[in-house]
């Protein structure tokens, strides 16, 4: 009896110790049962997340905001606003020659620090290649010659919004069954007015196939060049567009055609959404679109780049290289984005170094690939006298400090910059792409923002600066896109 008691005993020991085994591994289970509803539901939420960020960009369309269209950014006056319109001429006057060679001098005397050999542009600027338009500009750039190439157009100062407006203005000469058509140029940084000096004479000329030519009109942007820069902070991208479209009105057209590259495509583009009555079509040398949803497709698509790029994928791809080519070349980006007044100082001193920092972006705008270049790829793309004829109106307007701020502006005005983008524009629009731009966004990306996205030109040459480097091509494809605007707007 007492070893059956025992036995049973035993069996019922090890019962409890089964169901207690058993108790465990259903409480394990349940444990891992819950982390995993636990993980399922935060990758649900994660999805979502990213689900309502494509929403955000694709299918939700914000109200455009209100904007103020008179807002002053001059100094603070109870006086009504001069609205005449004055004559201008650029002047490279004899104390600036003084001060200039002065600066020039000083420069010389200096012990400077050689480049590294044989590393081309891959640590900016070298200073073999440097050296070689320094001398140019001391010695041969012939001041007053390329003062008289810059006033060759008939230029105006007047007051838009409190800021005087510097804008060059051609007037074509033609036959009276000719059509003129009202074209706003603008251009960017580290750019001027003077990118569309080759251009104007191929705007305003008739050509076969067209019964129609450009009168043109060329502003220095506000705080670039010989425009007045705003007294007060907050002078993006949406509220020059404002300004441009001010001064259009005073000049008498209420509805013309605009044309961008650089800043300029950003200011062209918000012209064309915020006034699409009075935009009949925007012509873009920079067609882009920056959404966080032409983001992702950017990013899947590496997976099958050609269903996304076509036969321009190495335009786009591969995306390694084209990340670390963004994360090498933004630096100045950063740099004007969070504090533009300091680096102004050093560039405002000297001309040299002025010189030097443009040409270095001015170059990889050009074409990424000059950075191999001993030379950066100067006398391949432009003569020296343009390039330095460019830089000569940053140095005599003393405007290099106020023209990069538009970068801090842009970051600090974030939110309606990027509200603006996401609202689609009706106005007709053509897209001019150039093979060494800076960057390339298909036509169907392109057709969220714009949806009448009328063509787009392609060129196997040119870069970021196409006016400037590739006027032809630049004015070919304007005339194009406004053949089509014409046609679309019958």
């Amino acid at each position: 009896m007492a070893k059956k008691a025992k036995k049973k005993e035993g069996e019922v020991s090890k019962d409890r110790k089964e169901n207690k085994v058993k108790k465990v591994e259903v409480k394990e289970s349940n444990s891992v049962l819950n982390l995993a509803s636990f993980v399922s539901l935060v990758a649900f939420a994660v999805l979502c997340a990213i689900a309502y960020n494509i929403y955000a960009d694709v299918v939700y369309v914000p109200e455009m905001p209100t904007f103020d269209l008179n807002k002053s950014w001059g100094p603070n006056t109870t006086e009504p606003e001069d609205t005449s319109i004055r004559p201008y001429r650029i002047v490279f006057s004899d104390s600036m020659n003084l001060e200039i060679r002065w600066l020039f001098e000083m420069y010389r005397r200096r012990e400077m620090q050689e480049s590294f050999n044989d590393t081309a542009w891959t640590y900016g600027v070298h200073s073999d290649a440097f050296d070689k338009i320094f001398d140019y500009w001391i010695f041969r750039y012939d001041f007053a010659k390329r003062e008289r190439f810059l006033n060759q157009f008939e230029q105006y100062r007047t007051k838009i919004q409190g800021l005087d407006i510097h804008y060059i203005h051609v007037k074509p000469k033609v036959e009276v069954n000719v059509k003129v058509l009202p074209l706003l140029l603008l251009h960017g940084w580290p750019g001027s007015i003077r990118e569309f000096y080759e251009a104007i004479p191929l705007l305003t000329t008739e050509r076969p196939g067209y019964n129609f030519v450009f009168e043109v009109i060329v502003p220095s942007l506000p705080g670039f060049g010989f425009s007045q820069a705003p007294v007060r902070p907050g002078l993006s991208p949406h509220q020059i567009a404002i300004i441009m479209r001010n001064l259009m009105q005073r000049l008498g057209h209420k509805q013309y055609y605009v044309q961008g590259g650089n800043i300029g495509h950003l200011i062209g583009s918000h012209m064309a959404t915020i006034f699409p009555k009075e935009v009949v079509g925007f012509h873009t040398n920079f067609p882009v679109n920056f959404s966080k949803y032409a983001q992702w497709v950017w990013v899947l698509g590496s997976i099958w780049p050609t269903l996304v790029a076509n036969e321009y994928v190495d335009r786009m791809y591969p995306l390694d290289k084209k990340v670390n080519f963004y994360l090498e070349e933004i630096g100045f980006l950063h740099l004007q984005g969070t504090k533009p007044d300091t680096i102004g100082i050093a560039l405002q001193d000297s001309p040299a170094g002025l010189a030097s920092y443009i040409l270095d972006r001015m170059m990889i705008f050009t074409n990424p690939a000059n950075k191999l270049d001993p030379d950066g790829g100067m006398k391949k793309y432009y003569t020296y006298d343009q390039l330095l004829d460019n830089i000569m109106l940053y140095w005599v307007s003393g405007s290099i400090t106020t023209s990069m701020r538009i970068y801090k502006e842009i970051f600090e005005d974030s939110d309606v910059e990027k509200m603006i983008e996401l609202i689609p524009t009706t106005v007709p629009t053509w897209g001019a792409r150039f093979k060494n731009d800076l960057a390339y966004t298909p036509d169907f990306l392109l057709k969220w923002k714009y949806p009448n996205l009328l063509g787009t030109s392609n060129y196997n040459v040119g870069g970021h600066l196409a006016a400037f480097e590739r006027p032809k091509e630049f004015s070919e494809s304007v005339f194009q896109a406004a053949k089509e605007f014409l046609a679309f707007s019958k």
